[in-house]
């Protein structure tokens, strides 16, 4: 897997790997992570994977970490634990 950018970002640290013909982009709050994998065939470089991180996209997936948080939430409390 080869380590292709930092992306600075103030609501979650964003890393973008190239790993098998994809692009990976990791993204990482606290104790949970995302990542998204995006064929090489399907863009023409780098350039359009972080057009691919717009303010839409990073909105949503801050809002997914918190929905990420409060589902492992209700299992810890489901369980007692």
């Amino acid at each position: 897997m080869r380590h292709v950018a930092d992306i600075p970002n103030s609501e979650a640290k964003i890393t973008l790997f190239s790993w098998n013909g994809k692009y990976l982009i990791k993204l990482e709050k606290g104790d949970l992570e995302q990542t998204y994998k995006v064929s090489e065939l399907d863009i023409t470089g780098e350039e359009d994977v972080f057009a691919l991180l717009d303010e839409e996209f990073l909105q949503a997936a801050v809002r997914r970490f918190a929905l990420m948080r409060a589902d492992l939430q209700a299992s810890f409390d489901r369980h007692g634990l």
